[in-house]
């Protein structure tokens, strides 16, 4: 790493610059990214999926946030680079107390959003200094070795998964553009354009995205560029005559084009670039979020059933799995890296599935309290009795996407174990049973998540919930449950993660995870319009670490009543054995 820093800061001598930020994100704004466009780790190490770098000519920093605070530890050289916490020690107060007066600091306006922008020319401003697009990205001049752009092939998405038409979905985001006079939106989010034009694709690794840009206009036409090597003769029959495919070299360009209309582009997911050109083109530019972000959150009727019907395929692969670990596991030998193999050859061996939905958070012990744990080869460890074991994993099905934690005691676990593990089962309760009024934020639910926990003076460094696409990414916006304030009300339809946690750092983790879809419910005498949640998630939790006398007569009924659901629906797709062991897994409690 030392070398690719030492390179990195010639260029950007050469280039007459005094520092340079290194997001971890791409021209799409993605979370998960191609090789291709992994400039973060490949400068410092670091593989997690949120984080940034500044480089200056004497010093350097990285900075990411509570998921990643012991990884970040093991893969960045110390000596090298500043380790920061993003939101405790921000970057933008780094860069303004170490900046060099006058100094110029750099940055890609392709993989930095408007948003993100002013952040960073006050921190350069404060600091004396300026902030400067780069001509060319220093990094990319230095990267020799760089992977190429993935060119997977884009597929159309059935309707029988997608459940409403691809010319329907244009039609009603170009009538929201009509009510705002607006001609066009510029959209850079690949889920987006997937979902708008029912296509998928495999250009980001376990998301099925194809990477591309898209233009839509208040008639619903589409102007949709993308490497016209994905595409196929039997794509363009699928898109019809009001979707134009056009090479993705020729979308900025067309930017140019919009010179003379009133453009929508979002400032928080869209690339700084995309607004100088419009700024300079002349397009009067309308800054609001993508139309096609709320929407798509809330899933129709059709992507609901897909989903229900996929998490009853995974719950049952994934019982699978628990009734072959409790076995398996005790006997010792078992790897963390043996464990996420055989949870994944489970789970193909089910209909739908094309891909993992993320890469298999596999931890025993301590690497349990990892909270974002990759295992390698290196890091791979026993299950051993007397420890803990966290496993967070997911698939994509064409009819929907999984994401689900369970954390199994191996052998007898200590009183502590138990009382961290139900204080966390408490707070899972807590907002898998809240009933809250239309208009309630996921930021508003939060700290039900969090009572039990705070009770004891503990916490977790990591949001509650977060959306979910539909066989789109695992992680999706603009829904969250997170104490980070957000105005976006939970609506029926989305789906959402409940995962609070604990973590003790190099001794355990703990996490329970399930997927819950926002439902309308009835309450006797309700005076406003109240929503809770369904849960879709189905599979067991261990009840060797569930402390019933810290439960209330209400948690306890909601447990057992989860656990019959659990067993009813899943014993039909289980063999004779697990089936047998699922029932003593969902016993009551009462």
């Amino acid at each position: 790493m030392r070398d690719r820093l030492e390179s990195l800061r010639e260029e950007l001598a050469r280039q007459k610059l005094d520092g340079f930020v290194v997001p971890h994100s791409d021209e799409f704004q993605n979370e998960y990214l191609p090789p291709s466009a992994e400039r973060l780790a490949w400068l410092t190490g670091f593989t997690g999926s949120a984080g940034v770098a500044v480089v200056l000519a004497d010093k350097a920093a990285v900075f990411t946030d509570g998921r990643y605070t012991l990884q970040i530890r093991d893969q960045v050289d110390e000596s090298l680079f500043e380790i920061r916490h993003i939101t405790e020690q921000p970057p933008k107060d780094w860069i303004a107390e170490h900046l060099p007066e006058g100094g110029r600091l750099g940055y890609d306006p392709w993989l930095h959003t408007e948003t993100a922008l002013e952040s960073w020319r006050a921190a350069a401003e404060k600091a004396g200094g300026e902030l400067v697009a780069a001509e060319t990205n220093p990094l990319d001049s230095v990267w020799t070795d760089r992977p190429v752009a993935p060119a997977a092939p884009v597929v159309p998405h059935d309707l029988a998964f997608a459940g409403e038409a691809s010319d329907a979905k244009r039609r009603r985001v170009g009538e929201a553009l009509a009510e705002k006079d607006t001609d066009a939106a510029v959209i850079t989010a690949p889920d987006s354009i997937a979902w708008l034009l029912n296509v998928r694709g495999g250009d980001v690794s376990h998301t099925p995205l194809p990477l591309s840009f898209a233009t839509v206009y208040a008639d619903g036409r589409v102007e949709w560029f993308v490497d016209p090597a994905k595409t196929g003769p039997d794509l363009a029959a699928h898109l019809g005559d009001e979707v134009t495919i056009r090479p993705r070299d020729e979308f900025e360009p067309a930017l140019w084009a919009l010179g003379n209309s009133r453009v929508l582009a979002d400032p928080a997911a869209t690339s700084a670039l995309v607004f100088d050109r419009l700024g300079k083109a002349g397009a009067k530019i309308v800054k609001e979020a993508d139309p096609c972000q709320l929407p798509k959150a809330c899933k129709n009727a059709v992507e609901i059933e897909g989903a229900r019907a996929a998490h009853r395929r995974d719950g049952g692969a994934l019982t699978r799995f628990l009734c072959w670990l409790t076995t398996e596991a005790p006997k010792g030998g078992l790897s963390e890296i043996a464990a996420a193999d055989r949870l994944r050859a489970l789970r193909f061996e089910g209909e739908n599935i094309r891909d993992l939905s993320f890469r298999t958070i596999s931890g025993s012990g301590p690497n349990g309290a990892i909270v974002h744990y990759s295992v390698t080869p290196e890091s791979d460890r026993a299950l051993k009795p007397g420890e803990l074991y966290l496993v967070d994993s997911g698939a994509q099905y064409l009819d929907g996407t999984t994401d689900v934690t369970r954390t199994i005691a191996i052998g007898e676990p200590t009183p502590e174990m138990r009382d961290r593990f139900t204080r966390v089962l408490k707070g899972h309760i807590a907002i898998a049973t809240a009933r809250f009024p239309e208009g309630t934020s996921g930021a508003q639910l939060d700290a039900l998540a969090r009572t039990a926990l705070w009770q004891a003076g503990l916490d977790y460094d990591h949001g509650t919930g977060h959306g979910v696409g539909s066989y789109l990414s695992v992680h999706e916006g603009p829904q969250r449950i997170s104490k980070i304030p957000n105005t976006v009300a939970l609506k029926p339809g989305m789906i959402v993660s409940n995962e609070p946690g604990y973590y003790k750092e190099g001794a355990y983790g703990i996490r329970i995870e399930n997927l819950v879809c926002v439902v309308p419910v009835e309450i006797d005498g309700a005076e406003k319009t109240m929503l809770g949640f369904e849960a879709l998630t189905l599979a067991p939790i261990d009840l060797k670490l569930v402390d019933t006398s810290l439960l209330l007569p209400a948690e306890i009924e909601w447990l057992d009543a989860y656990h019959t659901r659990v067993r009813e629906a899943l014993t039909p797709l289980l063999d004779k054995e697990t089936a047998a062991w699922l029932a003593e897994a969902t016993r009551p409690v009462t």
